[in-house]
């Protein structure tokens, strides 16, 4: 039985310094050895040989590369070995989430078509929600109250 590619990944990001390797290269993009080395130092007691075993296990599971430029190794994220780790993570993914997607687009498409009705309505103009209906006593439109109230306790206009 063969192996996921996967599996290497895993093994590697199996170890905390490890771990924390891949996080200063990924953000701090392409470093020389030494710069890691020292990035280590400052958070725990760790030598420059166990960093570049590190480097290595990192290298050989494809999440880091390493480039010569004169007598140093620069590393950077390999996209490789993030690609395998993310294709087996998305296995367990929820099956329900994209529905979930359409559903909140739906949502939202609604919310912006009602804006829309309320801004032309706002507005004078006429949105194809309300065009060819009535106007309600109280509405905006009809600039009247509910019940006539318009009439009573208004000044008249002379």
């Amino acid at each position: 039985m063969t192996r996921p590619a996967s599996d290497p990944v895993f093994a590697a990001l199996g170890d905390p310094v490890r771990r924390r390797l891949l996080e200063l290269v990924h953000r701090a993009g392409e470093q020389p050895a030494g710069a890691l080395v020292d990035a280590l130092r400052s958070e725990r007691d760790i030598s420059q040989p166990a960093v570049s075993q590190h480097l290595r296990v990192l290298r050989e599971a494809r999440l880091v590369q390493a480039r010569a430029e004169g007598t140093r190794r620069l590393y950077a994220v390999d996209p490789v070995g993030i690609d395998a780790a993310r294709s087996w993570l998305v296995t367990f993914a929820d099956p329900f989430s994209q529905p979930l997607d359409a559903l909140d687009t739906e949502l939202a498409r609604g919310r912006r078509d009602r804006r829309r009705a309320a801004a032309a309505s706002d507005s004078g103009g006429t949105s194809s929600d309300t065009a060819g209906t009535a106007p309600v006593s109280g509405s905006p439109s009809t600039g009247s109250l509910p019940g006539g109230a318009a009439g009573r306790g208004a000044r008249r206009a002379g």
